[in-house]
């Protein structure tokens, strides 16, 4: 009874409790604190391939149809790990005469991304480590004129 009238039992139970009320908080904290980090690297990610393929169609549109060319200035504005083999380029003639359609004669132009995989930076298991993206597609009106000599083709 006389040590309950001091407090000195009470501090003694509560020694270390400042401590893992800390560690608690702290940990929620950087745990939310790198799903905001993650979540914003797979939007920027999403937003890359979205850009990517608005340009790719852009430069298939207006300039000579160099496929490789394309498929080159499209992956510097890709994040890592992204390869040509990801990246489609179709020419295409809807009600054209059913002949065969080639850069030249084609109406539209289409480019597509797929098959890529978002790796988190958070260390998770592999099934949750791995975020597979959904392919992104930009068609466009093909340009009569070849603007070969444009800055925008040069490169």
């Amino acid at each position: 009874m006389l040590l309950m009238s001091r407090g000195g039992c009470r501090r003694a139970r509560q020694r270390g409790a400042m401590a893992v009320e800390f560690g608690l908080g702290a940990f929620l904290l950087c745990t939310a604190l790198l799903g905001a980090i993650e979540v914003s690297r797979l939007l920027w990610v999403w937003n890359a391939g979205a850009e990517a393929t608005r340009l790719g169609a852009r430069l298939a549109a207006v300039c000579s149809p160099d496929e490789n060319r394309i498929k080159t200035r499209m992956l510097a504005q890709l994040p890592p790990g992204i390869v040509t083999t990801n990246i489609s380029l179709t020419y295409s003639n809807p009600g054209g005469g059913g002949g065969a359609c080639n850069a030249n004669n084609c109406r539209f132009v289409s480019v597509e991304l797929q098959g890529y995989t978002h790796q988190l930076l958070m260390p998770l298991p592999t099934s949750l480590g791995a975020i597979a993206m959904p392919s992104f597609t930009t068609t466009v009106p093909r340009e009569v004129m070849d603007s070969g000599n444009s800055p925008e083709c040069s490169s």
